[in-house]
């Protein structure tokens, strides 16, 4: 009962590295058990510095009854944009395990590979479920070529979605080219960077992955194109309502101006949602391939702990979770 354990990055990584289709399986569960109400998922809470307006440290509480055991926790993550001139990775992240019976916190797992990891698993259960409708032509496009890109890349191939042809767009011509090189090594991929967000938008299948605060896309989807809007807020409101939306949960994705929120702002209503990635795996809403698609998933604190228990059960099976011992200091009221 009052055991803790901790779970360092680099196990935490190399447990996901060899477990990719179990946490596209785990991420999917969770958004049909969520749709299922079998989840308590609440706002994302925000922490933002005056003096640093690009930067945010988000807070995401939630409970799943999933099927290794019910489980409560918190996920705390920063964005901190400026770390990329460091060459150190954006986001940095723990994430915390509750016990459900007693409340009592169980274990901390450093979390950066956790979310990027459920990121792009959401992104691949999405685009696999669309492909029975939408199937991809092969070619690919990625805005921001930093850690979460890379991932939605390994994922998107681990589940079989088509990729031949891959364009990378970053300001940051260094990162794009590292990216160009890892797909060609790692995925097999034709794959070269581009100079301008155009080139990329043409491509059937594009993947946004920045850190833009405000949209910088307004070209509107063609037929049977699919974005998938892993970074929230890349596209304008009108990319928003000419296309076929859907999002991981509704009410949570309007928020925080997202670009589906600033398209809700812009004309009152949200008419222009096509279904959750629930219904989409469901069949209840399935994609018109003479429109373009839109996916937006704002990132459900369910998802890290089904991907947080799937890496602390098995770092328990192989021995190697790190218990601290006499962790709490009180362990009788008497």
């Amino acid at each position: 009962m009052f055991s803790f354990e901790v779970v360092p990055g680099a196990l935490a990584k190399d447990i996901l590295d060899s477990s990719v289709l179990r946490v596209v399986e785990l991420v999917e569960d969770a958004y049909l058990r969520h749709a299922d109400g079998h989840t308590i998922n609440p706002d994302s809470y925000f922490l933002r510095f005056p003096d640093k307006p690009d930067a945010r440290i988000i807070a995401l509480p939630a409970f799943a009854d999933l099927p290794a055991a019910p489980v409560a926790g918190i996920k705390w993550i920063a964005s901190f944009p400026s770390n990329v001139r460091r060459d150190v990775p954006r986001a940095s992240a723990v994430l915390v395990l509750n016990d459900y019976e007693t409340g009592y916190p169980t274990a901390l797992l450093e979390a950066a590979s956790i979310s990027a990891a459920r990121t792009a698993a959401s992104a691949a259960v999405a685009a696999r479920a669309l492909a029975v409708s939408l199937p991809g032509n092969g070619e690919v496009a990625v805005f921001g070529a930093g850690v979460i890109a890379r991932a939605v890349l390994r994922y998107l191939a681990a589940v079989g979605y088509r990729m031949d042809r891959l364009r990378v767009f970053d300001p940051h011509a260094d990162s794009a080219d590292h990216l160009v090189r890892w797909a060609e090594a790692e995925l097999g991929l034709v794959a070269a960077r581009v100079a301008s967000p155009s080139e990329a938008l043409t491509a059937q299948t594009v993947v946004t992955a920045t850190t833009a605060a405000t949209p910088h896309l307004s070209r509107p989807l063609e037929a049977g194109q699919v974005a998938l809007n892993i970074s929230l807020r890349d596209f304008a409101p009108s990319v928003v309502l000419g296309a076929q939306n859907y999002l991981d949960d509704i009410e949570h994705c309007m928020k925080a101006n997202t670009s589906p929120h600033l398209a809700e702002q812009q004309v009152g209503h949200r008419d222009f949602v096509t279904g959750t990635i629930a219904d989409l795996l469901r069949g209840r809403a399935l994609p018109d391939p003479g429109r373009g698609v839109l996916v937006s998933p704002f990132g459900l604190g369910v998802l890290d702990l089904a991907v947080g228990q799937h890496v602390l059960l098995t770092a328990r099976e192989q021995r190697s979770a790190l218990e601290v011992p006499d962790f709490f200091g009180e362990t009788r009221r008497w």
